[in-house]
């Protein structure tokens, strides 16, 4: 089963432990990213009631008529309000489906890195409801305490593969990185899904570490390993889950799998499901070249690329009015 493919990491032996403690956590963390690309953690710092309140302001908004949340609508990669129909992450894959059965609240990175045509299409200002002002310093915090985890799990990456521990962040002095609020609401909201269509279609993510904080759901995550296929992903009230992406496959050789995942649609016996995901996608420095690690850590060779003109590329193809 893909549970036992994706252990639940406590990072209190990480930070505490001694050498051994240290290299027990690391070898388990290979396993399970050469296995199905994600994690369980445990020991990571947040308190479990400012998601809740993060949750709890979000859906004050999503919750809005359309014609209060309309002047906040941006395509993919914008920061604002993704309505109904805005995504259909299954064209990452190249597979043509229906919009994903979601809206989003969608933050990044906006501290300027002085560089005008970096800052121009990368570190944009975020933009916030009037109607929640509540929102803001809420997921301020949590995006500082996402940027700290998210290093220290680069760290850990980079130590499970035996290099140095700043072989990953010595390219995040000044990253990019998306924030998500995902509403997921019911079919009373959304109406009954169409053939393959789903709150979010199948797909992997794109940088290089993904962090998050999820709700138990009928109509909820699901991993995709070859052992198993399609399974419910594991789930512990007291853990983030976390899984690598595109950019960090390509730079281990593919020794490690971006972690391939869809969230399920709206369950029809539980008509009024509503989930809200909190989703943190980290990145690198803009523009940051991604060579494959050689053998023996690296499996495959791939072309190197420029960090950023993969990620534009996969934000379009996800872009239902880009895709088509």
């Amino acid at each position: 089963m893909v549970g036992s493919q994706v252990p639940v990491i406590d990072l209190g032996p990480w930070r505490s432990g001694g050498p051994q403690d240290r290299a027990r956590t690391a070898a388990r963390v290979d396993e399970a990213l050469r296995a199905a690309g994600f994690l369980l953690v445990t020991g990571h710092g947040v308190d479990p009631s400012l998601p809740a309140r993060i949750r709890e302001a979000a859906r004050a908004f999503f919750r809005l008529p359309a014609a209060v949340k309309e002047p906040y609508a941006v395509t993919v990669g914008g920061r604002g309000w993704l309505g109904p129909g805005a995504e259909a992450n299954s064209y990452a894959e190249g597979t043509a489906s229906p919009p994903d059965l979601k809206e989003s609240w969608s933050f990044a990175a906006d501290d300027p890195t002085g560089d005008p045509y970096v800052d121009a299409e990368w570190f944009r200002p975020n933009a916030w409801p009037a109607e929640v002002p509540t929102l803001r310093p809420l997921v301020t915090e949590y995006l500082d305490l996402m940027r700290t985890l998210s290093d220290e799990l680069l760290e850990l990456l980079a130590t499970a593969l035996g290099l140095d521990a700043d072989h990953f962040t010595r390219h995040t002095s000044h990253p990019t990185w998306g924030f998500n609020l995902n509403w997921y609401p019911g079919t009373e909201t959304v109406g009954p899904p169409l053939p393959g269509q789903f709150r979010i279609g199948a797909h992997t993510d794109f940088g290089t570490v993904t962090v998050l904080d999820r709700q138990l759901g009928a109509g909820g995550l699901q991993i995709h390993t070859d052992a198993d296929g399609w399974q419910d992903a594991p789930y512990d009230p007291a853990a983030l889950t976390v899984n690598i992406g595109d950019l960090m496959a390509r730079w281990t050789g593919d020794r490690w799998r971006a972690g391939r995942h869809r969230v399920l649609p709206p369950p029809a016996d539980t008509p009024a499901e509503e989930l809200i995901s909190l989703v943190y996608f980290y990145e690198c420095d803009a523009h940051t070249r991604v060579e494959s690690l050689p053998a023996p850590v690296g499996r495959v060779v791939h072309d190197p690329v420029d960090s950023h003109a993969y990620l534009r590329g996969k934000l379009d193809a996800i872009s239902v009015t880009e895709a088509g």
